[in-house]
């Protein structure tokens, strides 16, 4: 007598058309990062050198040879403005890497423990209450200028809004049944914080990431452009349209390509945040 078998589970299979139908701004935003990050790895191979002075080549249009012209001291705006993306990418992904890490760490410890939380807390809100971009022209003033220091500066106004996201899911998690019950069980601390608590806040840090990112973009752009930022041998988006911005009638095309890559890529990173939003928030995923 033959045994009848239960049929084997489906496995859903991964359609790439349904995906992108249903999530078009994470793939979009996606779609431009993997771009850009490609012209950023692959600089050397499909730009030139990008602080080669030609004086006799100054504020030439674009060309053949100059695909989006030449600056004032004859430099090409391609090779400057690809190697830019180098610049500003390492200075976002860095800033939003540490500042996460960071506060991470803090905001466990100042969530789970009473005693800490009122000292941590007002020393951070203390450092929220300076705007952030007049903290890191502060910093950078009293330093050398280097893309080190502009990461420290960037890292340091971010780290209280990580502390202050990840303490407030900690105290929510803390009286969860599960903790309790780990805390009841004798576990100790370290692994009721990595183990029970520390993965819950991995959804809303993974979206505050990718804004930290696009912030630190900007504000590394805003500080190039004031002259606080990176030096000006330096090619980054910032100090190209600090340069140009005295030949914006003559010769726009100085100023148009690194202004348009820089909001294309904070416009990316923020596509990419809303993306993940919808995806690792629970409420809007079932809507979905």
């Amino acid at each position: 007598m033959s045994v009848a078998t239960a049929p084997a589970p489906s496995v859903p299979r991964f359609r790439p058309w349904r995906f992108v139908r249903r999530n078009p701004t994470l793939v979009a935003g996606a779609v431009i990062l993997i771009v850009m990050a490609l012209l950023a790895v692959f600089a050397p191979l499909i730009a030139g050198d990008p602080i080669r002075m030609q004086p006799a080549q100054r504020l030439r249009p674009p060309s053949a040879v100059n695909w989006l012209g030449t600056d004032s001291l004859g430099r090409d705006v391609f090779a400057r403005t690809v190697y830019g993306a180098r610049v500003s990418l390492m200075v976002g992904l860095t800033v939003a890497f540490l500042s996460v890490g960071i506060g991470l760490m803090i905001g466990l410890l100042a969530g789970f423990f009473r005693t800490a939380d009122t000292i941590v807390m007002r020393f951070m809100d203390g450092l929220m209450a300076i705007p952030a971009i007049l903290l890191a022209i502060a910093l950078v003033s009293l330093t050398r200028a280097s893309v080190t220091t502009v990461i420290v500066a960037i890292m340091i106004p971010e780290i209280p809004r990580v502390v202050r996201l990840v303490r407030s899911v900690v105290l929510s998690v803390r009286e969860a049944p599960y903790v309790e019950a780990a805390v009841a069980g004798g576990a100790p601390t370290w692994k009721i914080l990595l183990r029970h608590i520390m993965p819950s806040t991995f959804p809303p840090l993974i979206v505050q990431a990718t804004y930290i990112c696009a912030s630190a973009i900007l504000i590394e752009a805003s500080l190039s452009f004031l002259g606080a930022g990176t030096p000006p041998d330096i090619p980054t988006w910032g100090n190209m349209v600090a340069s140009s911005r005295l030949f914006l009638s003559r010769a726009p095309w100085t100023i148009f390509a690194p202004g348009l890559a820089l909001a294309l890529v904070v416009l990316a990173v923020n596509l990419v945040g809303d993306g993940l939003r919808d995806r690792l928030d629970p409420r809007l995923a079932r809507r979905m």
